[in-house]
């Protein structure tokens, strides 16, 4: 079956000081913008709080996929989905009872995820297939960007796309996705890329997203 290549770059490489100009750069050739909200608790940096955040969705000219690197994931991610971030990924680490924080999201409008840390094993998690609309797969350890593509992750990804099969769940990796590193993703079954540093340090952003879609297109054809 033909997979459908998905690219959500991430701000957390750009410009705070000129978000909105930054994301105009590569709008046009995204599928989403994916907004990484650390809490400085469940992760050892900051980004943004909800205010902050809440502005960038509504002020975003295309869809937000949302990524929660916070504590207490059940009481705050469903204020993403009000404010209405069309993707909201929580982490399975981070939240008390998945199955519940994943259906009160979905019933705000947006879509679902499921992020799993490098050293969580993802077996358990194939539990909640019937409430995710995506399952994330680090390939680095959250918390900040431009680290190197963790290549052994990619057996998680295979053994998440083996589960996921026919459904029609999205399946992102995030972490170190760059020109060299996205074929070996599409490769091992993914559809959905998070790029920060490659995007953001390019010369040309937009250039950039449209060689990474490409590259995974050659691979997923």
């Amino acid at each position: 079956m033909k997979q459908e290549i998905r690219i959500t770059p991430s701000i957390l490489n750009a410009n705070f000081a000129q978000l909105d100009q930054e994301i105009a750069k590569i709008a046009d050739v995204s599928d989403l913008i994916h907004l990484d909200v650390m809490d400085n608790i469940f992760v050892p940096n900051f980004t943004f709080d909800f205010e902050a955040a809440e502005k960038i969705i509504k002020n975003c000219p295309i869809g937000i996929d949302a990524h929660l690197m916070v504590a207490d994931a059940d009481s705050i991610a469903p204020r993403y989905a009000e404010v209405g971030a069309q993707s909201v990924t929580i982490h399975a680490e981070a939240t008390q009872d998945i199955s519940a924080t994943l259906k009160q999201i979905h019933s705000l409008g947006s879509r679902t995820g499921l992020a799993i840390k490098p050293n969580t094993a993802i077996d358990t998690y194939f539990d909640f297939i019937d409430d995710v609309d995506m399952f994330l797969i680090m390939t680095v350890e959250p918390g900040f960007g431009g680290q190197k593509f963790m290549v052994d992750m990619l057996e998680k990804v295979r053994k998440a796309r083996g589960v996921i099969g026919d459904r029609p769940i999205w399946l992102q990796v995030d972490g170190g996705i760059s020109l060299e590193t996205i074929e070996q993703a599409v490769a091992a079954g993914a559809d959905t890329f998070v790029a920060g540093s490659a995007v953001f340090n390019a010369q040309d952003p937009a250039a950039m997203v449209a060689s990474l879609r490409q590259l995974a297109q050659n691979v997923a054809n």
